[in-house]
């Protein structure tokens, strides 16, 4: 593992702690999962363009930054995110809509085929499929946090305009906004005891997957739910979406820009090297090079994948 660049403070210790320190979390017992579920939305592929270069969400567990709104600027137009009252939606509630993504897909894959109908953007899981599917433990707490999830998700609004080349050459520029779900119902079987969801995908993502030949999406590993710090997950995703089977570059201040993070570089580079020290994300490999403009993550994909959080 390459130590890193001169101007960390205290490289040797930082080194030393993150040995004992892991990115993934163990998976419960009964949430182990071995499938490679098509997730992750390649919004805005068309043109070479997506918002997996953002976070749509909030990446800490405490700050519920709530109010808030960030708007990032991008070459071909913008993405802001604007939340509600009851905070922003996490990297971790969007384990929601990953979830509702990937069955989409797989019934727009068997629809192509003539084998089922075309799928609209209503989802309705049990509970205990949620669970499973996004890595994590049955009980009481974790559905009660599966229900404020929805909350936040569907009054996290993402408004978006971006430029594009149509297929006759002429460019337009497209305006759109609405929430990470549209809306959402829970059913209980007791009071307090959630046991079905019904979700509806916001109509943006739906197209994704439904127009054109194929299904606009990239593949997830499973470990990615096993994946603790809100950083890791935006790392993993940049890699999954920028570096595919290959290798790409970003300066820590870029990061910085397109992970919405509320603090300063210094903490932002702080838990970022952590991440990179450990180096225990599924599929790629992290190292820090010098640049000239500051230091620069680089993503590179692994030939074999580290030892799953079971």
């Amino acid at each position: 593992m390459p130590l890193p660049p001169s101007d960390d403070p205290d490289p040797f210790a930082r080194h030393k702690a993150a040995l004992k320190a892991r990115s993934l979390r163990s998976a419960p017992a009964d949430a182990q999962g071995d499938l490679f579920v098509p997730a992750l939305v390649d919004i805005g592929a068309r043109d070479g363009r997506s918002i997996m270069d953002v976070a749509v969400f909030r990446l800490s567990k405490k700050d519920r930054r709530a109010g808030d709104v960030i708007r990032y600027e991008l070459p071909d137009g913008y993405v802001q995110v604007s939340a509600g009252p009851a905070g922003m939606a996490s990297v971790w509630d969007y384990d929601l809509v990953l979830m509702a993504i990937s069955h989409i897909t797989e019934a727009a894959n068997r629809w192509r085929a003539g084998k089922g109908e075309k799928p609209g953007r209503l989802f309705r899981p049990h509970i205990s499929e949620v669970l499973k599917f996004c890595r994590r433990g049955d009980g009481g707490k974790q559905k009660i946090d599966l229900v404020e999830a929805c909350l936040r998700l569907s009054t996290t609004h993402i408004a978006m305009q971006r430029s594009r080349t149509t297929e006759s050459g002429k460019v337009v520029t497209v305006s759109e906004g609405e929430s990470l779900i549209s809306r959402y119902k829970v059913v209980e079987r007791s009071k307090g005891n959630p046991e079905y969801l019904e979700i509806e995908i916001a109509d943006w993502m739906h197209k994704e997957v439904i127009e054109g030949r194929n299904p606009d999406v990239l593949t997830v590993h499973p470990d990615y739910f096993l994946i603790d710090p809100g950083i890791g997950r935006f790392v993993y995703r940049l890699a999954r979406k920028a570096a595919g089977k290959g290798e790409a570059r970003w300066s820590f201040q870029t990061l910085l820009e397109r992970s919405g993070s509320a603090g300063p570089l210094k903490e932002f580079s702080r838990l970022l090297r952590r991440v990179i020290a450990t180096n225990d994300l599924p599929e790629y490999e992290l190292f820090e090079e010098a640049g000239q403009g500051g230091p620069i993550l680089v993503m590179r994909k692994r030939e074999g994948r580290p030892p799953s959080g079971g």
